[in-house]
């Protein structure tokens, strides 16, 4: 019996990218960008990201400034995930003949905006028809090779370092597709929430404290935008080792909490996505020392173990165990 051929939603979107990623090579590949070895030192990083109509931003939700906003920042945090520093970023753009001019300059104010908070540059790009806009950036940046940051870097023993809150930009896109939905919260409140959604922040800020850390030998990690859970899950299996996070070092925004009950507050920040923070892995005595750096800008959530499985814990005994994986977030397909 001839079995119907494969389509791509029959293996996911993470079992799309392994089956591709034999065309790859395999050294440069992997991570939350590539890496290229240059002269002189430094090491060039290269990421791509691509935003659909329909898909990540609709004009229910998003305009045409924060569409700008949000690719920018999608790319600048892949770069801040491989600790580097940006250079500059070159857009292709796919747009139907009747979209507005007035929408593609505001989406190009809206990438400037973002951009100039990092000191960076468009350096050019492309434009063709399409039946829907699509947007695809690819950022460039360059970091010295010995404090890249990758996935597979993890250890037993490390802390797990979180930036920021999560859950927010989930909670964001909910006020703003059901507008009546969350009136009893403050006017500053659903602004907080909303703007978290909007316009995220790549956590660039952070990177140059990591390596003057007393301690520091290595650190692994990613970005948090396809959510926590997908960030601790996807450095785990790069580096072939497991963790335990607790259910109650996770931080949430105060807002989130008056919305939403704890369970859903707690699957919104490990599955909602779209935080762009950073999920970090480093010796324990240099994670607590950053932490007192950042002054509450970041917190320790877990430990990276020898065992091959990550769970979430509650220290305090009301939740039972709970398995974390890679398929309770959003798929693609």
């Amino acid at each position: 019996m001839n079995r119907p051929p494969e389509t791509v939603k029959d293996l996911t979107e993470q079992g799309i990218l392994r089956r591709l990623q034999r065309f790859c090579l395999l050294e440069v590949s992997g991570d939350d960008a590539a890496l290229l070895a240059l002269d002189g030192g430094q090491s060039l990083v290269v990421t791509t990201d691509v935003l659909v109509e329909r898909v990540h931003f609709s004009n229910r939700t998003t305009a045409a400034e924060d569409v700008g906003w949000r690719a920018a920042a999608a790319n600048l945090s892949d770069l801040a995930a491989m600790g580097a520093s940006p250079l500059g970023i070159t857009v292709g753009l796919s747009l139907s003949g009747d979209v507005l001019l007035d929408w593609v300059e505001r989406f190009y104010q809206g990438l400037y905006y973002c951009l100039q908070q990092y000191d960076t540059k468009i350096m050019g790009g492309d434009i063709c028809r399409s039946s829907v806009i699509t947007v695809s950036i690819t950022a460039f940046g360059q970091v010295l090779p010995h404090r890249v940051i990758r996935r597979s870097s993890a250890q037993p023993g490390d802390a797990i370092v979180v930036t920021g809150i999560h859950g927010g930009s989930r909670a964001g896109l909910e006020l703003l597709l059901y507008p009546e939905w969350g009136q009893y919260l403050g006017a500053a409140q659903r602004e907080s929430l909303i703007r978290a959604h909007q316009r995220p922040h790549p956590r660039l800020d952070i990177v140059p404290s990591l390596w003057d850390l007393e301690g520091i030998s290595h650190v692994a990690g990613m970005d948090s935008s396809d959510g926590l859970a997908d960030a601790v899950l996807q450095i785990c299996r790069a580096s072939g080792v497991g963790a335990v996070v607790e259910r109650h070092s996770i931080p949430l925004p105060p807002a989130l909490t008056e919305l939403v009950s704890p369970e859903q507050a707690l699957e919104w920040a490990l599955y909602g996505g779209e935080d762009f923070e950073l999920v970090l892995c480093l010796p324990l005595g240099a994670a607590q020392t950053l932490v007192e750096r950042l002054g509450g800008a970041s917190t320790v959530v877990g430990q990276i173990t020898t065992e091959q499985e990550v769970t979430l814990v509650d220290r305090s005994g009301v939740y039972s165990k709970r398995s974390l994986t890679l398929t309770e977030g959003f798929q693609h397909f």
